[in-house]
């Protein structure tokens, strides 16, 4: 195996798991979406599996390609599609078992043109409540689901809408939404109608708005143990899955005035050593990290110097005594340091999801329970 890896901690996001499902006590739709935010969707669905009777109700994921992994790797839980179903993919609801995403008439005509509905369909319906990239206007959102009550060809098995900036400190423009949402709900029950399963909270929501809990909750950065922003609560103990480690594979001594890598961004100011790490941006290591970013050797902090490459990334040891062969943490904790992907995030202006997500193929999931 190469000798640079993802190491997954299982146990960690078992931890994560079910500190969620203590703090909300409701339905668990457990989001897995792209490859499960970069931890291997096959392994992270097998663990939460494990659980028995506190295994998640629900999956969620992107689109059907993903929920057809799902249903080959033998879930059994219903899984829903959040993105709009094409004409192209509708079959594949029907041949998998998955439970789509619709907000307009036009998706719901979209299965009834496959002549593939043979029993009600179960739907989930996505109402906009201010995020305004997919769903139902809010405002339309009772007559739609008036209409679709009366359809014979579906039945609403959910209804849920999603926060903006449930993650910020500032959370009026999230309370709206939910009073939003609210108002839907009691129409519906005034009126009646059976809407399913109501569900709003996303990660920011489940640590700092219970009020939006309703009958189900969607974690999704938070099963794999980050918080999804720096303004949220830390109201539920969490740790990261994913540690990056590699191996040192070359040490070079350099004299002053000699630069390191591409474009010469990093120039020794004294006698040094230069360790090189066989881990690049192209397993995720971006280059906008130079000369911005630590690895820990034997617990100490080094820091990165040089252009990162395709496939290599340096880091100045100084005086210290390193050899090749030695364990290099890239993402990850000792006893007493720490780097995750805040600490990228931080440096390159994004959050952990992209970072997480970023990590390519290339790059091996070891697992650790």
């Amino acid at each position: 195996m190469r000798p640079s890896f993802a190491e997954i901690n299982l146990s960690s996001l078992e931890f994560n798991y079910l500190n969620i499902r203590k703090k909300v006590n409701r339905k668990i739709m457990a989001v897995v979406k792209a490859d499960a935010y970069g931890h291997g969707v096959e392994r992270i669905v097998k663990k939460l599996n494990l659980l028995g009777n506190k295994r998640p109700n629900y999956y969620a994921v992107a689109i059907p390609e993903e929920g057809i992994e799902l249903r080959k790797l033998k879930v059994k839980q219903p899984v829903l599609i959040f993105e709009p179903i094409s004409p192209q993919q509708a079959k594949l609801v029907f041949k998998y078992n998955l439970i789509p995403t619709v907000s307009s008439p036009q998706h719901l005509k979209i299965f009834e043109q496959t002549g593939k509905i043979e029993k009600p369909l179960r739907v989930h319906v996505k109402i906009d409540t201010g995020m305004n990239r997919i769903g139902v206007a809010y405002s339309d959102a009772f007559n739609f689901l008036i209409n679709l009550s009366r359809d014979k060809n579906f039945i609403t098995d959910g209804i849920y809408t999603h926060f903006a900036t449930s993650d910020e400190k500032d959370k009026t423009f999230a309370n709206l939404q939910l009073e939003r949402f609210k108002n839907i709900i009691q129409q519906l029950k005034e009126a009646g109608v059976d809407y399913g399963l109501a569900h709003a909270a996303n990660s920011g929501a489940i640590l700092d708005m219970p009020e939006a809990y309703f009958d189900m909750v969607r974690p999704g950065i938070s099963l794999y143990g980050y918080y999804p922003s720096l303004e949220t609560s830390e109201s539920i103990k969490l740790k990261p899955v994913m540690s990056l480690i590699s191996f040192v594979n070359s040490v070079k001594r350099i004299l002053p005035g000699e630069s390191v890598s591409y474009g010469r961004k990093f120039t020794a100011e004294n006698e040094t050593t230069i360790i090189e790490v066989p881990f690049g941006y192209a397993d995720g290591y971006r280059r906008n990290l130079t000369n911005k970013t630590f690895c820990l050797v034997k617990g100490k902090m080094y820091p990165q110097v040089g252009t990162i490459t395709m496939d290599r990334v340096m880091f100045n040891a100084g005086n210290d005594i390193i050899k090749i062969g030695q364990k290099v943490i890239l993402l990850g904790k000792t006893k007493t340091e720490k780097i995750d992907a805040w600490d990228w995030g931080n440096v390159l202006g994004t959050i952990p999801y992209e970072v997480t997500c970023g990590i390519t193929k290339r790059v091996p999931r070891v697992y650790k329970d």
